[in-house]
């Protein structure tokens, strides 16, 4: 069985992207450009930073709700509308993969989808006539067995499948705010720089590399870019579906601090 491509996104604060605000604007466009030049898949398994459980869960909810999971923004915000239907077919397959590597793992079906999944798919594919099924993270957020969850996600799949892993490559909410500060910026460059050379150099060796994201919080400025790991953990699954350096790297400044994607295309 031919490999899917794999995705990681950078999907930016709340419904923002979704709403014109000016410090989404190169997320925007970057996403569009992203879209319109990779292969257009069939279905998309997206891992979410904004779905933790405490065993791996997978959503294939066929009542096309979304779930606002912010607050305190304009009501249109609670409006928007991503009529995505799911795969349950897909969804088996996935859990049955699961299963047959002693992972335990549990189906969902009425949960909406998180502005995780439906913020960066409406920018992508706003028609919405792709399959979408949800995969969680773990609770543990344990870097090691999101790759290997990603491991299973790749022997499931095939290219005609699109693994988006939807996190942020910077999630610091204090330092969001402190766009002017010499010392943020330096720090949210450094731990970058890191991500490029981690995912995007080629070489390295497999093993080399995936001792770099096991042990992530050894870069530079690592705690500073995620105090909390869980926008930063959908990566490790990407790179567990794909097992090699990425394709292409894409930056964008997302409320004024760097922010990274990656993409590794079919195999």
């Amino acid at each position: 069985m031919s490999s899917p491509s794999v995705m990681f996104v950078s999907h930016g604060g709340g419904p923002l992207p979704l709403l014109g605000d000016a410090g989404h604007k190169e997320m925007v466009s970057t996403l569009n450009h992203i879209a319109s030049s990779i292969t257009r898949p069939k279905a998309i398994v997206v891992i979410s930073a904004h779905w933790e459980t405490e065993t791996v869960t997978i959503n294939t909810q066929s009542n096309q709700e979304l779930l606002y999971d912010y607050y305190g923004f304009p009501e249109e915000s609670y409006e928007i509308q991503y009529p995505a239907t799911s795969n349950l077919e897909l969804g088996q397959r996935i859990e049955k993969a699961f299963k047959a590597h002693n992972i335990a793992v549990q189906h969902e079906q009425q949960r909406g989808f998180d502005h995780g999944v439906f913020v960066p798919l409406k920018i992508m594919y706003p028609e919405a006539d792709i399959p979408v099924v949800q995969v969680s993270l773990k609770a543990n957020l344990d870097p090691e067995e999101h790759i290997t969850i990603g491991r299973v996600l790749k022997e499931a799949l095939n290219e005609d499948v699109l693994v988006l892993g939807s996190g942020f490559s910077f999630h610091n909410m204090q330092a969001f705010r402190m766009q002017d500060s010499k010392e943020a910026n330096l720090k949210n460059q450094a731990f970058e720089d890191w991500l490029v050379d981690t995912c995007y150099c080629g070489e390295l060796s497999e093993q080399e590399r995936e001792q770099k994201l096991v042990a992530w919080e050894q870069a530079p400025s690592a705690r500073f870019c995620h105090p909390r790991e869980e926008h930063l953990i959908p990566l490790h699954v990407c790179y567990g579906a794909a097992l090699r350096s990425a394709d292409a790297y894409f930056s964008a400044t997302i409320l004024g601090k760097k922010a990274g994607m990656f993409y590794w295309r079919e195999s």
